[in-house]
């Protein structure tokens, strides 16, 4: 079958993680995606696994390659005007932009949506940045570390009462804002589709935060109260915290329906005597039991090791998870079942990296293609584009 997006061009302005994301699942859909970056390259691009504290000598970045797997490289300058022409230029024979650089930026390079859809009102223009395009900060740099979790409220809740907030790892808000913004270009390209007008898409990391922890969000403001934080000590459900075991590894319950699973929970640790006790009658009973209750459970657990409560909740039909490492779940049977992970092959090798998240029947998605070299595809772009020899080695002059 055609990929969905045969034909579809895609110029990406683009750095760092969410936007580059969703020009990488852009490609994966079958779009050509042209990636536009300084003649030095990105800073992404030479974040090798040593400058995150990995013991490598790994001179590839493989987070580099899952977000800019399958795309061209054009490497332009753009403050030198004949490389600034030369760009506009190949959005001219583009579709779609996709883009990161904060509105005052794209003013000023005339690359801003008004702009660009005067000159091509068929273009969609999908820009992402931390606070949106309104509002006093619209032009602050941001990431999602700051836009996304921080200011939130999302960094203060996922802590216990007495801890410190906790730290984001990288690219989370990012991927989340990356799927939002390639929803809104598919809806967009429907839209032109059917009627051959343009639009503009917005997605910012601030509203992505309101949005992901919107199931706390709506009660707080509706109620005008912070948000319970959880206390694994005296949880409102006993069946719905995390226990450590034996040897200092930690399991995660999640019954939250806790009346169903109560019986089956309590068989499983061989713990019976907890159904005997009246204070443990109901999902009220256990709540306001909560604190011996999660200790007597809380004992059970520590008795084994994690290995041989799995080996003992395998036997039951109870909703639970051990709390794995990330490079023991990268190694788990059922994500390779579910083809989670991918091979890229580039020049030092192989490298295992995430595969895209979506699954058609109709359409392959691999996820196996690299990201290319810097300015691999410049010159070859740049033809398309209508550029002749002389016009090229301008726009691909170094600035004096």
């Amino acid at each position: 079958m055609t990929a969905p997006l045969a034909g579809i061009r895609v110029v990406e302005i683009a750095s760092f993680v969410a936007v580059p994301a969703a020009g990488a699942l852009l490609a994966d859909l079958g779009a050509e995606v042209i990636k536009v970056e300084m003649p030095q390259g990105e800073i992404m691009r030479h974040a090798h696994p040593r400058t995150s504290g990995f013991k490598s000598d790994l001179k590839e970045t493989p987070h580099f390659h899952m977000d800019n797997r399958g795309k061209r490289s054009l490497a332009l300058d753009i403050s030198v005007d004949a490389a600034h022409a030369a760009l506009l230029q190949v959005i001219d024979g583009a579709d779609i932009v996709l883009t990161n650089m904060l509105p005052e930026r794209l003013e000023r390079y005339g690359l801003d949506a008004k702009t660009l859809l005067a000159r091509k009102p068929e273009l969609i223009f999908a820009a992402l940045n931390g606070y949106g395009s309104a509002g006093a900060e619209s032009n602050s740099p941001a990431f999602d570390y700051t836009a996304y979790w921080a200011r939130t409220g999302f960094m203060d809740a996922m802590r216990e009462p007495d801890a410190a907030p906790t730290f984001l790892r990288p690219g989370v808000g990012d991927h989340a804002a990356a799927l939002a913004l390639t929803t809104g270009v598919l809806a967009a390209l429907r839209v032109r589709d059917q009627g051959g007008e343009g639009q503009e898409i917005g997605v910012n990391l601030m509203h992505m935060g309101f949005y992901v922890q919107g199931n706390d969000a709506s009660p707080a403001m509706t109620t005008e109260q912070e948000v319970p934080r959880h206390d694994r000590k005296r949880p409102r459900n006993p069946l719905w915290n995390h226990y450590e075991t034996s040897d200092g590894r930690w399991l995660f319950l999640v019954m939250i329906e806790s009346e169903r699973y109560w019986r089956t929970f309590c068989e499983a640790i061989e713990r019976m005597d907890l159904i005997a006790d009246d204070r443990n009658e109901g999902p009220v009973g256990r709540y306001r039991n909560s604190e011996a209750l999660t200790a007597a459970i809380a004992e059970t657990l520590a008795s084994r090791s994690l290995e041989a409560w799995e080996q003992v909740f395998a036997a039951h039909r109870i909703i639970w998870a051990p709390v794995r490492t990330l490079l023991e779940a990268t190694r788990d049977p059922q994500a390779e079942a579910i083809g989670a992970f991918a091979r890229i092959e580039h020049e030092d090798g192989e490298m295992r990296t995430v595969a895209p998240p979506i699954r058609m029947s109709g359409h392959e998605m691999p996820g196996t293609r690299p990201a290319p070299a810097l300015g691999a595809d410049s010159d070859p772009i740049l033809r398309e584009a209508g550029l002749d020899s002389d016009a090229i080695a301008r726009a691909l002059r170094p600035k004096p």
